[in-house]
């Protein structure tokens, strides 16, 4: 379910300390039901991810036409990236929160830390400097769910044109059978 900003501004994580300068551009409820000490599972499902693996026909084709743009413009080159075209987050790390969290597979996001309910992720291109902030939050009725939000800094008036022209295919093709993806992944996990 998509939520409101204020679900993920108005909550006292640390990834706020690092983006000041980013604006967050979505949070979701994630259809991730489980106990206080689930998250874990949470973060490795996201670190194993891969857009080519969308049960969505549609939001699997959006991705390859994004992945080749990028290859024919140039847009996710080495020198597009994290510590070349942008500074890591990992740079803005305060002394108490030390870098860490998953590697990756097959998803462009370098971890930029994890704590015990929160997982910070970030990636760049010649479009935007991205994070996809994960967190384990209560869910009212006595368990816990995933929240997912995520953080955007577009690079100049091409990366927020790239961005608005992008919204609305994210919020009718891409996002709603995530959803879906990751449930049915969740629930698989959780009966393993």
């Amino acid at each position: 379910m998509n939520l409101p900003k204020s679900a993920h501004t108005e909550l006292p994580w640390r990834i706020h300390e690092l983006t000041p300068d980013f604006r967050v551009y979505d949070v979701w409820a994630l259809p991730t039901p489980g106990a206080a000490d689930d998250f874990q599972l949470l973060v490795d499902l996201f670190a194993g991810g891969d857009t080519a693996t969308n049960p969505s026909r549609i939001a699997r084709l959006l991705f390859a036409i994004r992945w080749k743009l990028g290859e024919v413009l140039g847009w996710d080159e080495a020198g597009a990236g994290v510590n070349a075209r942008v500074a890591s987050l990992r740079h803005r790390l305060p002394p108490d929160l030390p870098a860490g969290g998953p590697e990756f597979t097959k998803l462009p996001f370098s971890s930029v830390y994890q704590t015990g309910n929160e997982l910070a992720a970030e990636m760049a291109n010649r479009t935007v400097h991205a994070v996809l902030h994960l967190s384990w939050v209560p869910d009212g009725a006595g368990g816990y769910r995933g929240q997912m939000g995520v953080l955007v800094r577009p690079n100049g008036w091409w990366g927020r044109v790239y961005m608005g022209l992008i919204g609305p295919f994210r919020h009718l093709f891409v996002y709603p059978p995530l959803m879906r993806g990751i449930e049915a992944e969740w629930r698989e996990r959780l009966s393993a």
